[in-house]
């Protein structure tokens, strides 16, 4: 009788004998586990997580195309101005203001810190006062006809040679100027692609900036949902512990259970076999011992009627052949019988029913999910509300951070945009006037150029040296005229460009010493370090730590989260937020307390046990070799032999009696066929059948016995085993699921120390805008002023050389011909006229 039981208790061996049968079941689950494949875990393990990732608008700087230009005005600059940051006077002109104009050593300071500015503007204020003046002293000897020196050109031995001189001198310094006015129109147009571009790159900072101060609440949430999703996974398995962790206890019992089932399974397959089989032969004697009957019926009277044809007194053969057909027997035994003993056997196997107690076992252990859903229920509901204690801590993170301010930075970061925007058209339409003032500056740089080109091409094409210089030819004239107009055009137009450059270099070469130098090598971020402008920007973060610009630059530059840039493992203490021990804890003691007892499987009963072992001993005693010498027996049967007989006495005697002894024959033969077709197959068939049931019967022991060892090592095992692997697989499935929480503590301290908030963008907005600044404006600004001013300070050698050259192309009022060193004079001195 198989028993399926509750019970709480562990069975244990006793004696020797029970250590041996534990060792033995240790061995069999060592075996099973081999055989049983991979091991599935009841917790898969988490996939590796990552944050979204934020992807930002590209603010790298173009070039501006002015080359050599930068370093070449930078270096100057630094020349002009080579002391360092005046962080004190400008803290000093910030707390005065208003009343700056009244501190006089502030004043001082700062002229003696500005002094090489007010050279360099009194240079240029000095050629805007003398410029003016020298061109209008000009304007006068020109209205007296002396523009240019009289009409009048002495004719020497080295003209030629002053000539040429002059020519190259005025040609280099036209070029120069060229240069310069090219220059000129290249930072204009950097500077009008500079200002067209700023928009498009403040849009791009505000977006990375929006789009960073947006990332940040994102990120934060997304660590505190993944929370959500670990605690659901967790209530998930639990909701399936019993599929869950029944299926690893199962797993555990699956081996066992195996080798022991597989022989009960194998024992009743063959017991069904046997019994069939028993059947089968049965119903084969039955059919032969009835082949026998009729074949033996028809050989009796068969011999009858040749005993009486062979009584025939007619017949003188008859009685010597009529002794040897008395001789004649038919003797077919059946004696194959089955042992009572085996037909008990199988009966009382067949009675046990092994399929009922497989299926029984079978169900049993099926029922184990079951079994642990049930039994698990209340702790499992303790467990959830322990889970929704640990989300209601977890989420106390999104208080403790404080988002709410990086929510008003956008708020203002947009106003402030808006604003910007705003800015930004109007300052499109001035910069159109702008671009265009500056195109007219060029083009009268360009004119000067253009007068001085054309008086160095049309002066040469026109001039024959050897002529008379009061016969010089239009072209000739022509060029002269136009290097007089570029000399005229200078002094016409640079006294007010200088005022323009003086204006631009006072602007945009403070800018450049006072924001972009200092910016570039980090001293203005030091100043604002020290004022409390740092403080104002990271207290609304509520920060108790006061924080340098310095240190947020440089942070952000490296990409680093806020986390380590704002210092906020001073607000919040992670290990503290993410610990969830204490409500570990709870759910592993209610784990502990948790009791799941399963339903002992008795495999086989004692008197199941019994009856195989009485089976096993039973199943013996069929003989085989009674069936062969049967058919032996049968075979050595030869009925043709007395039907030739009986043919022979046939031809010596009279009818009738022949023809009686030829029909015996026939019957006689007839019988034997009907014996070697019949009888002997039966016979054959027979013993192939007792044959198989033997062999059957001598392998029932062994499988009997495997049945048994099987049984009894498997029945030890689990008496033995079963709290204990019920406890391991519990405790695994507990570390399993509290797994989940650890590795979401490590994950989440890792993403929000390391990966949240990485602030590169903050970073990319300070060099957005000095990119903006210094690298747009005030670069193109300065390239434009100094172009400019280039070309003004070589304007003063380019008058002085064209008005000199001119008087070499131009048609002169009096001739001096020099010849043979000999000058002749054609026109007195008196008579000259004014051209």
């Amino acid at each position: 009788m198989w028993l399926c039981e509750r019970t709480r208790g562990v069975w244990r061996p006793q004696g020797s004998g029970g250590v041996l049968r534990a060792c033995v079941a240790v061995m069999l689950l060592g075996l099973s586990l081999s055989q049983a494949g991979p091991p599935q875990t009841a917790c898969p393990a988490a996939a590796p997580l990552d944050l979204t990732e934020v992807v930002y608008q590209d603010t790298t700087a173009k070039d501006t195309g002015l080359g050599f230009m930068v370093p070449l005005i930078q270096s100057f600059l630094h020349t002009v101005q080579p002391n360092p940051f005046p962080e004190e006077i400008i803290l000093k002109t910030i707390n005065s203001y208003p009343q700056v104009t009244s501190d006089q050593e502030l004043i001082k300071k700062a002229v003696q810190y500005e002094v090489g500015f007010l050279v360099c503007a009194a240079i240029g204020v000095l050629y805007i006062v003398l410029m003016p003046i020298v061109g209008f002293f000009l304007a006068c000897c020109r209205c007296c006809g002396n523009c240019g020196g009289r009409m009048y050109q002495k004719q020497t031995s080295s003209i030629d040679c002053r000539r040429k001189t002059l020519y190259w001198s005025t040609l280099v310094t036209t070029l120069i100027i060229l240069a310069g006015n090219i220059c000129m129109f290249r930072s204009n147009e950097a500077l009008k692609v500079s200002v067209d571009d700023t928009p498009v790159q403040l849009n791009k900072t505000f977006d990375n900036m929006q789009t960073f101060l947006t990332a940040v609440p994102k990120q934060i949430q997304e660590v505190l949902d993944e929370s959500s999703n670990t605690i659901q996974e967790v209530t998930r398995n639990l909701d399936e512990i019993g599929p869950k962790l029944g299926a690893e206890i199962q797993r555990q019992f699956k081996g066992t259970l195996d080798q022991a089932l597989l022989p009960v399974k194998r024992l009743n397959q063959e017991t069904s076999s046997i019994s069939v089989q028993l059947k089968e032969l049965d119903s084969s004697l039955v059919q032969l011992q009835s082949s026998v009957d009729q074949v033996q019926g028809n050989f009796r009277d068969v011999k009858a009627r040749i005993d009486l044809t062979l009584s025939n007194p007619n017949c003188p053969l008859c009685p010597a052949l009529k002794a040897v057909v008395q001789t004649q027997t038919l003797d077919i035994p059946v004696t194959i019988t089955i042992p009572n003993e085996l037909q008990s056997a199988v009966d009382e196997v067949v009675r046990i029913n092994l399929s009922a107690k497989i299926e029984e076992v079978e169900s049993s252990f099926a029922s184990i999910p079951q079994t642990v859903a049930k039994e698990t229920e209340d702790m499992v509901r303790r467990s959830k509300q322990q889970l929704s204690d640990v989300q209601t801590q977890i989420s106390e993170i999104s208080t403790m951070i404080p988002l709410t301010s990086l929510t008003k930075i956008s708020e203002s970061l947009s106003q402030v945009h808006g604003q910007i925007n705003v800015v930004t058209a109007e300052v499109k339409k001035y910069e159109y006037i702008r671009w265009g003032v500056c195109v007219f500056l060029c083009c009268v740089v360009l004119l000067v150029v253009v007068c001085n080109l054309l008086g160095l091409v049309l002066g040469p094409l026109g001039l024959t040296p050897s002529e008379d210089p009061t016969k010089r030819s239009c072209t000739s004239d022509s060029g002269g005229t136009f290097l007089v107009m570029g000399a005229g055009f200078s002094f016409l137009f640079s006294w007010l460009f200088m005022i323009v450059v003086v204006l631009l270099f006072l602007v945009g070469g403070n800018v450049y010493v006072l924001v972009c130098r200092p910016w570039n090598d980090g001293q203005l971020l030091k100043f604002i370090d020290s004022t409390n402008l740092s403080t104002q920007i990271t207290q609304p973060l509520g920060l108790e730590t006061k924080i340098s610009l310095s240190e947020i630059y440089r942070d952000c530059e490296e990409n680093k989260p806020v986390w380590t840039t704002l210092h906020l493992n001073e607000l919040i203490n992670l290990d503290e937020v993410l610990d969830v021990s204490k409500y570990t804890e709870q759910i592993k003691r209610e784990f502990e307390n948790t009791d799941i007892p399963l339903s002992t499987i008795n495999l086989l009963s004692p008197e199941v046990k019994n009856q195989l072992s009485s089976f096993s001993s039973k199943a013996k005693g069929l003989d085989s070799s009674a069936i062969t010498q049967q058919i032996n027996n049968v075979s050595r049967i030869n009925l043709n032999t007395t039907a030739d007989k009986l043919d022979l006495a046939a031809t010596k005697v009279d009818p009738p009696t022949d023809a009686e002894l030829r029909d015996e024959a026939s019957d006689l033969r007839k019988i034997q066929a009907s014996i070697e077709s019949t009888i002997i197959p039966q016979l054959e068939n027979l013993n192939s059948s007792v044959e198989s049931l033997q062999s059957m019967t001598e392998e029932i022991n062994g499988t009997v016995g495997e049945v048994l060892r099987n049984v009894e090592v498997a029945q030890d095992f689990l008496n033995t085993n079963t709290p204990q692997i019920v406890k391991t697989e519990s405790r695994k499935f507990l570390d399993c699921q509290l797994g989940y929480f650890t590795a979401y503590a490590d994950w989440a301290k890792l993403a929000i120390t390391q990966k949240v908030g990485r602030c590169q963008p903050i970073a990319g907005a300070l060099d957005s805008a000095e990119i903006i600044v210094c690298q747009y404006v005030v670069q193109s600004l300065n390239a434009f002023w100094c172009s400019l001013g280039w070309c003004l300070i070589f304007f003063i050698p380019s008058i002085i050389l064209s008005i000199k050259l001119a008087k070499y192309y131009r048609r002169m009022k009096r001739s001096d011909v020099y010849d043979e060193h000999v000058v002749m004079n054609s026109i007195p001195r008196a008579q000259m006229k004014i051209p």
